[in-house]
């Protein structure tokens, strides 16, 4: 044992022997990587730590470098050991001297060749003689030579960046500033692609500290704000010559010039840089995000790309930009293209026009008249109908479907022998808005288009083999708003169709019972629903009854001209809608009804008039009971959709009222809605956490325990009645989280986990809530996890959130026939059997799920979910904000509120036209959309595709190209109506290949 303790001794004793300078080596190394070869002794070190030994060619290379410097230090001695006069006469040949060395030096560096994972050896040699090579600089005189010097020095100072930050920078700004105007100083890139990285990563650094420190403090590196700008400039050019396009952009992002960049950009380059700067925008905070769009946009009109450029105009809500992105392109058929992308947003006609100085309705009649009528065509979505009943011919769906098609009930998992608890008015109802939904714009459905002439649906019993089911019986069966909402439907199943919808509504607007002639009116409005007319038939058949005494009548005209002019801004609706909004004699229902209907018209206008009317309203009745009424919120989310400036939200903060605080949210995420703004989602959180609770039973024992003395004093307090604290601005931040988040994929993926914990957490009126943000954020794209999740809570305890689940179901699958969400939603109708409220919403859900037999969605973003719709959030946010208190409006006498959604409501298709606007068959492909911004080459934008024939149908997630070359789009992105144009160097090509 003794020997061998004595074996291991003297073998470790002789091992440091040989491994000492190694050590050392580690020790500086672990010191600081700029302490490692600070002299000779250490260097050698160092290259005897690496293990291995320098090639001849790298000896000599070291030798060279090593000799430069030391004359470099024995030539400057030389001279400052001399007398003054000495220095002057042998100045010139000093100088001689100096520059040799320092052009010698320049070339190794720059000709340097090393693999780009290790550091160029001209670098690693030089590194050691750094210090001392700093010290000469500062005793050579000004002079180009010192400026060469300088601009060497800032190479070097890359291999002592960490413990000499922005050295690279400053002997780069030092170098600058001796040059000559007339002689600047060599491009940053003649040294190369990491020194030009390193001189940026410094140039944000330096920058962030000036805009910290202020301008009162004296910089601890030379030059101004405007030599780091111009730095940065030259840096970007070489970025963008070198396909770093997203580095580029982040420099000049991280010194607040990216207006700058569009002179810098070329044709090769200004696409990738236009797509990077648009992905940014939904990461940067205002005003930044603003100022991206518009610097895009900018570049997008100076390389004539108009359809790209008009995206980013909708996009940033400017009419200015609008108007001269629609009228600058003098190519016929590039308009007509530019005018659908309009039509799809909803755009304000009236923001194509110059503006006069006379504006009255004439002007906007003359500009009408101005316009060609192929463009007007295309402008008001006339043929819109036409074209989306061609596309259900080409997709084999135009057959209407029956209920029963829909149920499936031979599939639902019922108990033998059990009968369902539903009473025959709510199934007939539910049947309505199916039946509506499923078919809406093929106008052919057979319980209500199709039905014979003098037998009507309403009034005439009819055998159609489900009697429970059949919509025929309505007239005894249902409510009578339920005969409102079954004519009302009508509307939906003519959407868009102006000319055949009218005759067929028309016949009932005779009719003696006011809820059958109500419903009639509420259908003329929603089957003119993104449509416009030149005869204006909306406004000419309801405009009238406005002001009519019945109430069914006066909320349907209300409503109706709400859905029919969503978005059109047009100021002579005006007095039909405002004086109901500030009439004190009018029920809280029809004034915030009115509201509404101004917000659906005015969306994001910032109109004046409209604001302060509804301001003026809540004010003076804040001080009746009349905003305690459910109504309230209405009126608060007209106020919203049409006017979410800081002005407002201050003007709010004034009244006395809990609706006040609600308000104030709804203006708050209305503003900043498709933002995905993470501070505006952190504040709407911060609401959620609050615990609005009256004190528990137990909390009371334990003060009357506490406090014997004051039994009395709570006895009286018991017998009064507690008020309880206003809830309901809590439904609202929830929504507004949803709202906020939903336009961009990681916003909304995080707001998902958000909501998690809100369900764990949260109040009952926070819960009951969190279906509805679920059902927001994912419109019409059936993800597996929210599936599950929603599925999960479609059997929660409480029946509200439970309910308003289902109904999101609907909303997540809208449109898609989604084949598990219908399997899920059949298995719900089963449980919920004996749940007729429950059921009821299963089967609008499912409705729902097969909108437009699966060729019709409900998500509001469109143009490869680039522009968000402004009309179609306002009918979803409508429609949800009904769900806030479901029992009060959905399930109680308001349920064609469910109609609100008709605004959401567009075709998801892919139809290819001609050059004169016919229909025209190619082969596209569709699949996955992929994100490829930012990366290198050409990567395919579209994985997992089929190809077909258009017309085609089109998913939220997806996105289409064209199979070949033979034609050329006139649009960036293959969605809804596109116009081609044959490729003529095409037809070549294939000649020459046969």
């Amino acid at each position: 044992m003794t020997k061998s303790q004595e074996f291991t001794i003297t073998v470790r004793s002789e091992d440091p022997k040989k491994k000492e300078k190694p050590e050392d080596g580690e020790k500086d190394k672990a010191e600081g990587s700029s302490k490692l070869l600070e002299d000779g002794k250490s260097k050698e070190g160092g290259k005897e730590n690496e293990g291995e030994e320098l090639s001849e060619e790298d000896q000599q290379l070291k030798g060279e470098l090593e000799m430069l410097v030391e004359r470099l230090k024995v030539c400057s001695l030389k001279y400052s050991s001399k007398s003054l006069n000495d220095f002057l006469r042998h100045k010139e040949s000093n100088t001689a001297l100096y520059r040799p060395a320092l052009e010698t030096l320049r070339t190794l560096i720059r000709t340097s060749t090393s693999s780009m994972t290790s550091v160029p050896k001209p670098l690693k040699f030089l590194r050691p003689h750094y210090p001392d090579l700093q010290a000469l600089y500062e005793t050579w005189s000004i002079s180009e030579d010192k400026s060469l010097f300088g601009d060497i020095l800032s190479v070097l100072a890359m291999t002592y960046s960490d413990t000499q930050p922005r050295g690279t920078l400053k002997y780069r700004l030092l170098s600058a500033s001796l040059r000559p105007a007339d002689s600047p100083l060599a491009d940053p890139g003649t040294w190369g692609h990491e020194y030009v990285r390193h001189l940026a990563a410094e140039l944000g650094d330096e920058y962030t500290i000036r805009e910290q420190e202020g301008e009162a403090t004296t910089p601890k590196l030379p030059g101004t704000i405007e030599d780091l700008h111009s730095l940065a400039k030259q840096c970007a050019v070489f970025f963008l010559g070198h396909n770093a396009e997203p580095d580029a952009v982040d420099l000049l992002e991280e010194l607040e010039i990216i207006k700058d960049i569009v002179p810098l950009v070329d044709e090769n380059t200004y696409a990738r840089v236009c797509q990077y700067m648009i992905r940014m925008v939904n990461l940067l905070p205002p005003p930044d995000d603003v100022s991206f769009l518009q610097t895009a946009h900018t570049i997008y009109v100076q390389h004539q790309r108009f359809p790209e450029a008009l995206a980013l105009a909708i996009r940033l809500g400017n009419p200015e930009l609008i108007r001269e992105d629609f009228n600058t392109p003098g190519n016929p058929l590039m308009k007509r293209q530019l005018a659908f992308l309009l039509a799809r947003a909803q755009i304000p006609l009236e923001w194509l026009h110059p503006p006069s100085e006379d504006a009255d309705g004439d002007a906007d009649v003359d500009f009408q008249e101005e316009l060609p009528e192929d463009l007007l065509e295309c402008l008001s979505n006339s043929r819109l109908s036409t074209h989306f009943r061609e596309f259900g011919k080409e997709l084999g769906v135009a057959d209407a479907k029956s209920l029963e098609d829909v149920y499936k009930s031979h599939l639902e998992n019922t108990r033998p022998g059990a009968t369902p608890n539903v009473d025959s008015a709510r199934g007939n109802l539910a049947g309505t808005f199916v039946n509506a939904f499923v078919n809406a714009g093929f106008g052919n459905d057979k319980l209500m288009v199709e039905a014979d002439e003098g037998n009507s649906w309403i009034y005439k019993n009819k055998d159609h083999g489900k009697p429970l089911l059949d919509l025929i019986d309505i007239h005894f069966t249902l409510h009578a708003t339920g005969m409102m909402s079954a004519a009302a439907s009508l509307g939906l199943s003519l959407l868009w169709d102006t000319d055949v919808g009218l005759s067929h509504v028309d016949k009932y607007t005779y009719s003696a019972e006011e809820h059958i002639k109500a419903g009639a009116l509420f259908a003329t409005g929603i089957l003119n629903s993104g449509v416009r007319t030149e005869a204006d038939a909306a406004l000419a058949l309801l405009g009238e009854f406005t002001e009519n005494k019945s109430v069914p009548l006066k909320t349907s005209a209300i409503m109706g001209l709400g859905l029919a002019y969503a978005g059109s801004h047009r100021e002579d609706l005006l007095p039909f809608l405002l004086p109901h909004v500030a009439d004190d004699s009018v029920s809280m229902e029809i004034a915030s009804l009115a509201a509404l209907a101004l917000g659906f018209i005015f969306v994001g206008s910032e109109n004046g008039e409209v604001t302060g009317t509804i301001l003026q309203t809540l004010m003076e009745k804040a001080e009746d009971k009349s905003l305690d009424e459910k109504w309230a919120r209405f009126m608060a989310l007209g106020l919203g959709l049409q006017d979410a400036s800081d002005a407002t939200i201050e003007t709010l903060k004034v009244i006395e009222h809990p609706i006040s605080k609600t308000a104030q949210i709804i203006v708050e995420a209305c503003a900043f809605a498709g933002s995905g703004n993470v501070l505006k989602v952190q504040a709407m959180l911060h609401h959620c956490d609050e615990h609005i609770v009256v004190p528990d039973d137990k909390d009371k024992k334990k003060d009357e325990e506490n406090k014997d003395e004051k039994k009395d004093e709570k006895e009286k307090e018991k017998d009064q009645p507690k008020e309880k604290r206003d809830d309901t601005f809590q439904a609202f931040a929830v929504l507004a989280v949803a709202l906020i988040a939903m336009g961009e994929d990681i916003g909304a993926e995080m707001s998902l986990r958000q909501f998690n914990h809100l369900m764990h957490y949260g109040e009952p009126i926070i819960r009951k809530c969190v279906p509805l943000a679920i059902g927001l954020v994912s419109t019409s794209n059936p993800q597996l996890p929210i599936l599950d999740t929603l599925s999960k809570y479609s059997h929660d305890n409480d029946l509200a959130v439970a309910l308003n689940a289902i109904f999101a179901m609907g909303l997540v699958g809208a449109g898609t026939n989604n084949a598990r969400l219908a399997q899920m939603l059949r298995q719900l109708a089963g449980y919920y059997y004996k749940e007729p409220d429950c059921l009821f919403m299963v089967r609008i859900a499912q409705g729902l799920v097969h909108m437009g037999k699966g060729t019709i969605g409900l998500n509001p973003f469109f143009c490869d979910r680039n522009i968000m719709s402004r009309p179609a959030v306002a009918g979803l946010l409508a429609t949800i904000t009904a769900f806030t208190d479901a029992k009060g409006f959905v399930l109680d006498k308001y349920h064609w509120m469910l109609y609100f959604l008709v605004t959401a409501m567009y075709p998801r298709f892919l139809i290819t036209l001609d050059e004169e606007l016919n229909s025209f068959p190619v082969t596209v492909r569709v699949g996955q959309a992929v994100d490829v911004v930012g990366q290198a080459g050409k990567p395919r934008t579209i994985s997992g595709f089929q190809t077909h024939q258009t017309p085609v149908r089109v998913g939220t997630t997806e996105r289409s190209e064209l199979a070949t070359e033979e034609f050329i789009p006139f649009v960036h992105v293959l969605e809804g109506f596109v116009i081609l144009q044959k490729n003529p160097g095409w037809e070549k090509e294939d000649k020459m290949d046969v």
